[in-house]
């Protein structure tokens, strides 16, 4: 029989106990909130929603006769089956991904997003058709384009495109800032950012926004924007597939987290 040292109870034991900090930090999504029209500069237009959360969640539109500049579709993760949006406070720990295709001779962009408290439609991990540009931007993301050097990665649309975050906490102070890694996945060769940190943010507003991180409260999920006067009567589709959402321990490294699913909540 093998024997259990103290010290191997002694760290099981505190390791359960960060877990339990950080599942009751993080959401544990269930479903997919659609909120269609965000933007809405062509209210004529046909919009299309199919949820199968966490299998798929696909946005289709079709411009009838409007000139405006675009469509906003947005989709987040939720902890009630789909019904409201899940919160993100700065010191949540996660990873999230899915499979991206974009279909139909329509323009648009879309991707993931870790949206900012003051903008839903801002923070974005942003796939675009007209150009093929892959690029990460907006709120308090850090920026980040994979259409630039070392990678040079360019989209072509009707394709599939693996996009995931990994957003860690840490310390949430200067020495130990929020950090965010973005990584992309197409054709059959995985391209990373690395490990890149947040900013200060703005002292003022801490309290009730925080400092270093994402901020309180965040929304993650993702976007399909729709450019109206660039579609002309063709229609777009954005589709994610085999979505996944993964709680994280702070300190561990992600490549280990599947290691030790048994010991945290995903």
């Amino acid at each position: 029989m093998r024997r259990i040292n103290k010290s191997t109870v002694i760290w099981v034991s505190a390791l359960l106990t960060l877990t339990a900090a950080v599942a009751s930090a993080t959401p544990s999504p269930n479903g997919a909130y659609i909120q269609t029209r965000l933007f809405n500069d062509c209210p004529g237009s046909t919009v299309g929603v199919t949820n199968s959360y966490p299998a798929s969640v696909r946005i289709s539109d079709q411009n009838m006769g409007c000139v405006g500049f675009a469509n906003l579709h947005i989709w987040r993760f939720s902890e009630d089956g789909g019904t409201t949006a899940a919160v993100f406070n700065n010191d949540a720990c996660f990873r999230a991904a899915a499979t991206l295709r974009l279909t139909g001779a329509g323009e648009g962009e879309a991707g993931l997003q870790v949206a900012p408290w003051w903008s839903a439609s801002d923070g974005r991990f942003n796939v675009r058709t007209t150009d093929g540009e892959i690029a990460c931007f907006g709120g308090r993301m850090p920026f980040y384009n994979f259409s630039g050097a070392p990678h040079m990665l360019r989209y072509t649309r009707g394709t599939d495109i693996r996009l995931e975050v990994i957003y860690s906490p840490n310390g949430l102070s200067m020495a130990s800032p929020a950090t965010i890694e973005y990584k992309v996945t197409y054709n059959a060769i995985t391209y990373s950012s690395g490990v890149l940190s947040f900013d200060e943010g703005n002292p003022a507003e801490d309290p009730p926004y925080g400092r270093w991180g994402m901020l309180n409260d965040g929304r993650v999920g993702g976007h399909f924007q729709y450019f109206v006067a660039q579609s002309g009567a063709n229609a777009l589709e954005a589709s994610w597939s085999d979505i996944v959402f993964e709680q994280c321990i702070v300190g561990v490294e992600p490549s280990t987290w599947s290691k030790m699913k048994g010991l945290y909540k995903n």
